[in-house]
């Protein structure tokens, strides 16, 4: 490492670049993350628990394979957090509540969080999540409101909230988040991150989300790059996942940038239902007008389906439902009152309802099958709105009471299962993040990343940092 440069904003690969150069060590890298931590958390609350200890005892060992030359895989020494759904060896796993007990055994790691392990990662601690991960924004009785760094009076989104808001500040440059109706993107909107859910399966996922097939795994990271390489640890079978997908045949972050012209892409402005914010509109038409620069044929399209809240809020309810089933009046007492609300309207719905529900997401599948015959990406807002005041389920002056409400570009596409980026295409003059979405075809995650890296590479956003961040660097 050269300069004054803080190893905490470095990228995932330019610390794999330092490490093989000899200028930077793991134990180094892991020292400055866990300083960044200190500094900046108190702040923003993205932490629900942080094991110093643990992280240096890997960096150690990290940092002498590399001495050897021996790295134990693509990760080798580089800090990563992960969201407190995953099932972590040896930290409790509280998904936010307080009706889990932390004092039991914890001996599994979910499929992603082992892989990591095996690719020599050295994990920091776990992220803040609403509780059960139930919304699209993170807050929740167990450790309270989780800030964004660029506005620490605003939310970072959710549910993966704590994982966007460590990246974007420097307290960890990857972390492994989950989305089930746009919680990698909904934060990576709000915080100028960069996140893909990947095609259903790609990741596997254990213990199964209680929210079923809408629940996806997926990378958080700063870069385009980053994001690849975190995808090719995670990705790949694991035999506790049903459904489960094999590896890719060809590695996400080895493949060469897309050309992209003669790339057919839709460009939906609102999906022909959505409200969007016009600063936020225009940024994501600045956007769009680069891909065509590029070398796209951009078309706007709207792909022709009506809003599916009402079926998604089924889907979505339903299984909050069961995730709290197990629980006893007392218990049910100290959820989130959001949560409980949904919880007792999901018990309230028949299975009549649930397969009417999974009917029409069949036929959302059927037309977004037949968009893709026609159109290879479909680009449009990640979110209609910027970062609302943070503790807030829903933002002022918006119709709608639940979460879902204001992410009408995500949602859907878990229902689909088809891969979907967020890109930071700009921020606003009040200096907020604003995110565009990049959907493929299901199994079509590479050419969304593409797409994704041609607009990063066009229009850079990694050195715009949030004042939080430069301030916690003593910059």
């Amino acid at each position: 490492m050269t300069g004054a440069t803080d190893p905490a904003d470095l990228t995932a690969t330019e610390l794999l670049d330092a490490y093989r150069s000899g200028t930077l060590s793991p134990v180094e890298a892991t020292g400055a993350v866990l300083a960044r931590i200190g500094a900046a958390d108190p702040h923003l609350n993205a932490f629900c628990l942080v094991d110093a200890d643990r992280a240096l005892d890997a960096a150690r060992a990290a940092t002498e394979r590399w001495r050897r030359g021996e790295p134990a895989g693509l990760l080798d020494g580089v800090p990563v957090s992960i969201k407190d759904v995953l099932l972590t060896k040896g930290w409790p796993t509280l998904r936010g509540s307080t009706t889990i007990d932390p004092h039991q055994t914890w001996d599994e790691d979910a499929p992603g969080v082992a892989r990591l392990r095996e690719h020599g990662a050295v994990l920091v601690g776990k992220t803040t999540t609403p509780e059960f991960a139930w919304k699209g924004v993170t807050d929740n009785p167990l450790t309270g409101v989780t800030r964004n760094p660029w506005d620490p009076a605003r939310t970072p989104g959710g549910s993966s909230g704590g994982a966007a808001a460590a990246v974007a500040a420097g307290m960890a440059p990857l972390a492994l988040g989950t989305d089930g109706g746009g919680s990698v993107r909904i934060p990576a909107a709000f915080t100028g991150t960069f996140t893909l859910k990947p095609t259903y399966g790609l990741v596997p996922h254990h213990p199964a989300s209680p929210f079923g097939t809408l629940s996806h795994v997926g990378p958080m990271a700063r870069s385009v790059a980053d994001a690849a390489l975190l995808l090719d640890v995670a990705a790949g079978f694991d035999s506790r996942d049903w459904s489960a997908l094999p590896p890719p045949a060809v590695p996400f972050a080895g493949a060469a940038p897309r050309d992209l012209a003669g790339l057919r892409i839709a460009y939906s402005p609102a999906l022909g239902y959505a409200r969007v914010d016009p600063e936020v509109a225009a940024l994501v038409a600045e956007a769009v007008a680069t891909l065509a620069e590029l070398g796209a044929g951009v078309e706007q399209a709207d792909p022709g389906f009506a809003d599916p809240i009402a079926e998604f809020e089924v889907l979505w309810f339903a299984g909050a439902a069961k995730v709290v089933e197990h629980l006893d009046a007392g218990q049910r007492a100290r959820l989130d009152p959001g949560l409980r609300e949904v919880c007792e309207r999901g018990a309230r719905l028949s299975a009549g309802d649930y397969l009417d529900a999974t009917a029409r997401r069949v036929e959302l599948g059927r037309t977004m099958g037949r968009f893709h015959e026609r159109y290879d990406a479909l680009v449009t807002p990640t979110l209609p709105i910027t970062a609302f005041e943070a503790g807030r389920e829903t933002p002022g002056g918006r119709p709608g009471e639940r979460w879902a409400s204001w992410t009408p570009f995500t949602y859907p596409f878990n229902m689909t299962q088809q891969p979907a980026a967020s890109v930071p295409c700009g921020w606003t003059d009040g200096g907020l993040p604003v995110g565009l979405q990049v959907v493929g075809p299901r199994h079509a995650d590479a050419l969304v990343m593409a797409v994704c890296r041609a607009l990063e590479e066009a229009r850079p956003w990694r050195d715009r940092r949030p004042p939080l961040a430069g301030a916690a660097a003593g910059r």
